[in-house]
This record gives C-alpha cells, sequence and structure tokens, in this order.
C-alpha cells in the first residue's frame, strides 16, 4: 500500500510504499503546481517518530553493550525507568495517522522485550503507521520473530559480535523478516568493517548493512570518534560505495563523511540531519526531543498536556533548527550537509575552509 501526504503548510508531497519502505518526496511545489525541485526543509509534522518505548534495559546490568564494545548512548545500564504504557503509546499513534509514515520502536533496550511488545505493533498497523525496531537480538525468538513478520516493515539487528547476534539474524530471515544489520562506527570497529565490506562477510539473505557513526553520548566515548584524519576513513567510504550482495546504507551522521570522501554516489540522494525536519524522539517518559541523541535533554519539550504538533512548532524545536539553517552559509555542499550534527559538531567528517557552526 501506498500513502500519500499533501504537505499544505511547506508546499511538498510525499508517497512512503509500506510493503518495500521506499519514500519519495518532491521539491517545494509552486503555485502553478509544478516541482521548483529545492527540497523542502521540513515538515508540518514528523514522517518518522522515534519512540522510545523502553525505559529499562533488562541486558543493562549484564553488560552486553560494553562487551560488544558498544557504549549505549542511553545509558541503560545505569538508568532505569518504566517502560512506555500502552495507553501513552496508543495517544501517540493515534495524532500520527495518516500525517505520519513510520515509528521506530527503541529506547532504553530492546523493543521486543516490552510486556506489551505485540499490542503495541497491532496498534502501530491500527493508525496506518509501519513499526520498526532494532534489537541486540538477545532472547529473540521464532514466535517473537513470527510477531515481527505479521507487523514490522523490517527489524534491524545490532552487530553484538556474538553468537545471539547471528541466531536472532538468522531467526529473523527464516521467518520472512525483511533484516537489516546495524552496525555501529567507531575507532574500535572500523578496521573490522572495512575487513567485512572487503570481503563481503555478512550473513547471507539479509536485506542491508547500515552503518551508525559513533557519538560520544551516554556511555560512549570521545576516544572512540572516529577522525577525518584518519586514513581508514577514506578506505571506508570507498568500499561503502563498492557493489555487494546487500545494500549498504548509513545514518544521517554520517552524510558530511560521504558528500567529502565518496566519488560515485549521487549527492542528491543522501539526506542529512532529519532531526526536527522531518523525525523526532519521544522518550518512555513522554519528553519530546529533535533526536534521540540529545540525551541532556537540551532542546526537551514534555508531552503531558500538549499535542506532537505543538511540540514540533516549539521554541526548543526552532531553536534546534536554527543551526541546520544558518551553519557554513558560503559552503557550496550547505544545502546537502547544513552543517551537520547541531549535538556534535565534533563528529562531523568534515574540514573545509568554509565550515562555520552556528
Amino acid at each position: 500500500m501506498k500513502y500519500i501526504i499533501n504537505d499544505e503548510k511547506y508546499h511538498f508531497r510525499t508517497a512512503f510504499d509500506t510493503e518495500t519502505g521506499a519514500y519519495v518526496r518532491t521539491g517545494i511545489i509552486d503555485e502553478e503546481g509544478n516541482d521548483t525541485d529545492k527540497d523542502p526543509f521540513m515538515a508540518s509534522f514528523p514522517h518518522l517518530i522515534d519512540v522510545g518505548i523502553m525505559g529499562h534495559c533488562i541486558h543493562g546490568k549484564d553488560g552486553l553493550c560494553a562487551k560488544a564494545g558498544i557504549g549505549c548512548y542511553q545509558s541503560g545500564a545505569s538508568i532505569e525507568q518504566p517502560n512506555m504504557s500502552v495507553e501513552d503509546f496508543e495517544w501517540i499513534a493515534k495524532q500520527c495517522k495518516g500525517r505520519c509514515n513510520q515509528l521506530a520502536l527503541g529506547g532504553r533496550g530492546d523493543p521486543d522485550q516490552h510486556e506489551y511488545f505485540e499490542e503495541l505493533l497491532k496498534i502501530t498497523r491500527e493508525n496506518d503507521l509501519v513499526p520498526n525496531f532494532t534489537t541486540s537480538g538477545y532472547r529473540l525468538t521464532p514466535k517473537l520473530a513470527k510477531i515481527c513478520k505479521k507487523y514490522c516493515g523490517a527489524v534491524a539487528v545490532s552487530w553484538y559480535r556474538n553468537d545471539y547476534t547471528l541466531n536472532a539474524t538468522r531467526t529473523l530471515i527464516e521467518n520472512g523478516v525483511k533484516t537489516n544489520i546495524h552496525y555501529v562506527l567507531g575507532n574500535n570497529s572500523i578496521d573490522e568493517a572495512i575487513s567485512r565490506l572487503k570481503h563481503d562477510d555478512f550473513p547471507n539473505g539479509i536485506n542491508a548493512v547500515i552503518f551508525l557513526l559513533h557519538k560520544p553520548v551516554g556511555q560512549g566515548s570521545v576516544g572512540n570518534m572516529i577522525s577525518r584524519e584518519d586514513p581508514r576513513v577514506t578506505l571506508f567510504f570507498e568500499l561503502l560505495e563498492a557493489g555487494h550482495p546487500y545494500k549498504v546504507g548509513m545514518d544521517s551522521c554520517c552524510v558530511p563523511g560521504a558528500l567529502n570522501y565518496c566519488k560515485y554516489v549521487a549527492q542528491e540522494s543522501l539526506d542529512t540531519c532529519e532531526g526536527g525536519r522531518f523525525s523526532c524522539y519521544i522518550s518512555s517518559d513522554m519528553k519530546m526531543v529533535p533526536c534521540s541523541f540529545d540525551q541532556e535533554r537540551k532542546y526537551e519539550v514534555n508531552l503531558r498536556g500538549i499535542s506532537i504538533e505543538e511540540a514540533w512548532n516549539s521554541e526548543a524545536f526552532n531553536n534546534f533548527r536554527h543551526h541546520l539553517l544558518h551553519s557554513c552559509p558560503d559552503c557550496p555542499k550547505r544545502d546537502l550537509c547544513m552543517g551537520g550534527c547541531p549535538l556534535l559538531p565534533e563528529i562531523v567528517l568534515c574540514a573545509s575552509d568554509d565550515r562555520v557552526v552556528v
């Protein structure tokens, strides 16, 4: 099924295919109905909402993330809050019906371990939304995989370098679930990433490998950030755009790197930071921020008593957007990059003389 959203406020249209996940967006449409090819800066309502249904991580105390070399940016090993209630989740989903395409379930732990996981997925579909989520794969059973097949668009398994990573990936694929690998790219993992891309050494049958740039947030360390001066970064991006038997993608935090290091990727196919423009994050305690990496809650809006749309148009969100609107005004790639991450300028893979962080 395809959903069309006509954004009358910002004068553009989008189409989303619920089966394939394909998403297309027109340019700004002028008064005569012509596509100007000028990208809209933002939508009048988020097209994807990252919903943190998990307030705590049942595996956190086991140190699974640390053992896998992944610093949990939500500090799941040390923070315990209640998981999101069914009532709060349904309140979110009902507001999103007809205005949003996807709910990415996440938070401080594996979403598939939420006590009402299947009910939340059902609510998502009842409101014409596609649910997706990322899991470590720990305790992901064939029963859960069948539930994912029934409701989810795709499931991502974090690359935790363990038997349960491979078992979960295999179980999802065997049950017909579109399965991606999410790979956190840091100093401690870039050599492995290069090797696996060279030899296409990822599980057979996966849909895609998505690389997520390591950020020094929560339990993520500054020392694990990759550097734009590191020659391995150049090699990584060369391998990224080579042919592979699976799709290869990246999070928007990697886009400045792709613009500076990739030679063959169509730059118009890249979309920079969507936080506060086309996506946002809602935590289990109903706090909304432009991006889930705002763990200091600098741009937080409390949803108790106001709607998602009101939070979207709040002063806090406009302050976040100010960076994307005004950084790097003289850079020829400004429209493609917008200065990169507004929260963590130190992670941006760009050394241009035109770089000016607002």
